[in-house]
């Protein structure tokens, strides 16, 4: 090799050194004390609006494995109630129950099929009369809806809170349903990537396989990367890092068409004086 090759890769060498070491700073580390914070956090939430426990839906996935052993670990199983809701069939439905067992929490099954039957059944005469065929987009995201709307049913009769139960990851690309999964009273992992709740999963001391379980819909058995059309990691490490991979352009159209869904109700910016918003005390 001659003298021009030994210096082109000692650059080529050091940019990548760089470009790694600029990774390891850029990335905070998950560790037992960012655990222990998150707990702090979510005891203190739950204090300061007076609730008396929490309340949300076990899918038998890892995020509301995880999302719920937090919670017991902060205030207690007995403050933490999870219910599991098929639409009749579901495919994880034994995971969902034996990870309640696991947790020691108290737990309910709700088929929410006769729910969905009877919305379906009163919609299609308007989409008739519209000449609309029915959508993917409406079978799919009344689920999580009426999944919402029975935790909060719940939730309101008992004073407790409901704990949302999405990642960063999902949110970036609109993988989430808007006024379904991903809404609730307070987000115990909604600014973590699906790496890092693997990670946080990992030092709660919960299983492995039920951690680094493979995401999918239940319905197709298709992998949540299969619909998605990229993975994870790739996903993760532009969040991250800002490294573009091959599937950028898929990811970054994604996340442009969802912005909707982060952002919660548009409001027109009418900006007439709000005294609940000035800094000066209100006069009674």
């Amino acid at each position: 090799m001659d003298k021009r090759n030994i210096v082109k890769n000692n650059i080529i060498n050091n940019k990548e050194g760089i470009n790694n070491m600029k990774e390891m700073k850029n990335k905070k580390k998950i560790d037992i004390e960012e655990i222990e914070n998150i707990k702090a956090w979510i005891s203190n939430y739950i204090k300061s609006a007076h609730s008396n426990g929490v309340i949300l839906g076990m899918s038998g996935g890892k995020d509301s494995l995880i999302t719920a052993k937090l919670c017991v670990d902060a205030l207690g199983s007995d403050k933490v109630l999870g219910v599991i809701m098929p639409n009749g069939e579901m495919k994880d439905c034994q995971v969902a129950i034996d990870t309640c067992k696991l947790l020691g929490i108290r737990y309910y099954n709700i088929d929410i099929n006769n729910l969905y039957s009877a919305m379906i059944d009163n919609i299609m005469p308007i989409l008739k009369k519209e000449d609309k065929p029915l959508s993917t987009v409406t079978t799919f995201n009344i689920p999580p809806r009426f999944r919402m709307v029975t935790l909060y049913s719940i939730a309101g009769s008992m004073g407790y809170l409901v704990a949302n139960t999405s990642n960063l990851s999902e949110s970036m690309v609109g993988y989430t349903t808007k006024w379904g999964d991903n809404v609730g009273d307070f987000a115990v992992l909604a600014n973590y990537t699906k790496e890092e709740v693997c990670q946080i999963g990992l030092l709660l001391g919960l299983p492995e396989n039920l951690v680094n379980k493979v995401p999918d819909d239940g319905l197709t058995g298709k992998t949540d990367e299969d619909k998605l059309g990229f993975s994870y990691q790739e996903l993760d490490n532009f969040i991250r890092n800002g490294k573009k991979g091959e599937k950028y352009d898929i990811i970054s159209k994604m996340h442009a068409l969802s912005e909707h869904k982060r952002v919660g109700v548009a409001k027109y910016p009418y900006n007439d004086k709000n005294y609940f918003y000035q800094d000066d005390e209100i006069e009674l």
